[in-house]
């Protein structure tokens, strides 16, 4: 039998219930009797049923889609973000539909028709950035947005980040008390909060210690430019330790340092990083960085997601979690580490 003229009637004439018990079986938060859907999915699965979903939605004015934006997968962060992302709403009974985007306001505008044409429920948006006027067409919609690793204080979305500010500044406490007072900072994507916040607490703590940020270059978050900023930066008065805004660019530095200007580290440049993806505890690497909790941080943004879909909340929220120094090979260790 076509198991697209199957409807929900036949299945349950076959398992002896009605066709609200079947809607029920199907519908996320409905409650039936264990035997009823043992008998409705044993029905269901002789006649090669399947509900339809996006009908569904048209009945109850909910399709349990969430919409994913990602700007980009180069970076190990966001591969295993957003697995967890959604394992977690899997778990919560939704479903992902994920869609790549620019990391800028307009690469977003390109994608957003196709994102409601989905009817979705919500939306998470990982590290691209949202104009004011997507919040009010979106929120004219009802449909709620959380940022990801991302945060817009003013534009009437919730985000969820790491410490980004205190997270810069530890990385810059630790590199002084190894004894490092030439101190460079290969920078990010400018347009990204979380580089601006990383390089605020780390120049900030350079200062209260009485030193001046010896180097900036920027990397763009890309590899490529990455090497391109260490090469330009150790040209003249090369700095003694570096800090990367994130462990992406920073394995490019540690390659181009050790391989193209035959430096070693640590015992000639310290390198620390941020965000701790799976390659920075590689031997080959063995980076120091500012570890991203990514598991708190899919929980908060699945919870804060979530509550505005099914109404239990409407502030906006701007949770930062507390992002600590995991300390390796790549940086001097200053005495008590």
């Amino acid at each position: 039998m076509n198991p697209e003229k199957v409807t929900s009637q036949q299945v349950a004439k076959l398992a002896g219930v009605s066709q609200s018990a079947v809607s029920r079986v199907y519908t996320p938060g409905a409650s039936a009797s264990k035997k009823t859907m043992l008998k409705v999915h044993k029905a269901a699965e002789t006649l090669g049923y399947r509900p339809n979903s996006l009908a569904r939605a048209m009945v109850s004015g909910k399709s349990r889609i969430i919409g994913l934006i990602v700007a980009y997968l180069d970076n190990q962060f966001y591969p295993d973000a957003i697995e967890k992302l959604s394992n977690s709403l899997q778990a919560n009974g939704y479903h992902v539909l994920i869609f790549m985007a620019s990391k800028t306001a307009e690469g977003l505008d390109s994608v957003i028709e196709e994102i409601m044409d989905y009817q979705v429920d919500g939306i998470i948006a990982a590290s691209v950035a949202l104009s004011s006027s997507l919040a009010q067409r979106c929120s004219s919609m009802g449909v709620p947005i959380v940022l990801f690793n991302r945060a817009q204080q003013d534009d009437g979305f919730s985000s969820v980040t790491s410490d980004n500010v205190s997270g810069g500044a530890k990385a810059a406490r630790f590199l002084m008390e190894g004894g490092h007072t030439k101190i460079g900072y290969i920078a990010g994507w400018e347009g990204a909060s979380t580089q601006r916040d990383r390089e605020f607490g780390f120049v900030a703590a350079l200062q209260q210690a009485g030193l001046k940020l010896h180097a900036r270059e920027v990397g763009q978050f890309e590899m490529e430019q990455a090497s391109s900023a260490t090469r330009r930066m150790f040209a003249t008065d090369a700095p003694d330790a570096v800090f990367v805004a994130n462990d992406h660019m920073a394995f490019a530095v540690m390659d181009t340092l050790r391989f193209e200007l035959g430096l070693r580290i640590p015992e000639d440049v310290s390198v620390v990083g941020y965000d701790d993806v799976p390659a920075a505890s590689w031997l080959a690497y063995n980076l120091t960085t500012v570890r991203q909790r990514a598991n708190q941080m899919v929980q908060e943004t699945v919870r804060i997601l979530l509550d505005q879909v099914e109404g239990n909340g409407d502030q906006d929220q701007h949770i930062a979690i507390g992002s600590p120094l995991i300390v390796r090979g790549s940086a001097r260790k200053p005495k008590g580490y």
